[in-house]
């Protein structure tokens, strides 16, 4: 399916209705809906009978769009007008990898609605701690920086406009005004996003609910049946 935003953007989603909260997955960078964690949720969701929505950001997935103008200010706004159009009742985020990110800045909107956020590896403020002031500079003065991809043929680009727009949502540095229930799943083998940014995390966040869930030999996609066991675990508890 697909829904078409006020300016004629088509973004294609999936969505069960259901019980309880409203699992809302939101991908990494360059991922879709398609992905291992979103689809053992929504199919989980179909089962129990959970209102669950998916969701390909704009230029990504079977969205329409260029994925060269995706920015974090961009796929929060579009992940509000699906919630809005979708979503009657409370909300829980899930957030995988740049999800993460995208997660907080959707839960600052959503806040009186929120029945909890889970983070999967997340990782708010990449675009500081993940790249060199070299890099940093370059993407700066608007040049597309490219990265070796460890999990397709060609190189991971991040464009300058994602980049400007992402200086402007760093949250780390500060308290972040976040009170409901928060959990989070990092492996201590992840080799994109130190684990020891979910302790970061976890320390800025104002909600006193966090619990972080560390992996020992879990990698950056915790796609692996154990892995994901245990994401199905962490979301069952919001359900109760």
């Amino acid at each position: 399916m697909h829904h078409t935003l006020y300016d004629g953007r088509r973004i294609a989603f999936r969505f069960t209705d259901g019980t309880g909260p409203c699992l809302v997955f939101l991908p990494g960078y360059m991922s879709d809906m398609s992905g291992s964690k979103a689809s053992a949720l929504f199919a989980e969701a179909q089962e129990q009978g959970r209102a669950c929505l998916l969701m390909d950001y704009s230029g990504c997935g079977q969205s329409a769009g260029d994925f060269a103008d995706g920015m974090l200010s961009k796929w929060r706004d579009e992940v509000l007008a699906l919630v809005a159009s979708y979503v009657s009742g409370p909300v829980l985020l899930v957030g995988s990898s740049m999800g993460g990110w995208l997660m907080l800045l959707v839960a600052e909107h959503l806040k009186h609605r929120l029945a909890g956020i889970i983070g999967i590896a997340p990782a708010p403020d990449f675009t500081r701690w993940g790249y060199s002031e070299a890099q940093r500079a370059s993407l700066a003065a608007g040049e597309i920086l490219y990265e070796p991809n460890p999990y397709g043929p060609e190189p991971t680009p991040t464009h300058p406009g994602f980049f400007a727009d992402a200086e402007c949502h760093v949250r780390l540095d500060g308290p972040i005004d976040i009170t409901c229930p928060v959990r989070l799943i990092h492996g201590k083998q992840d080799a994109d996003v130190p684990w020891e940014i979910s302790l970061r995390l976890k320390a800025a966040l104002r909600s006193a609910d966090v619990q972080v869930t560390l992996v020992e030999d879990g990698d950056h996609r915790l796609s692996r049946d154990s892995d994901i066991a245990t994401l199905k675990a962490i979301v069952a508890g919001f359900y109760g």
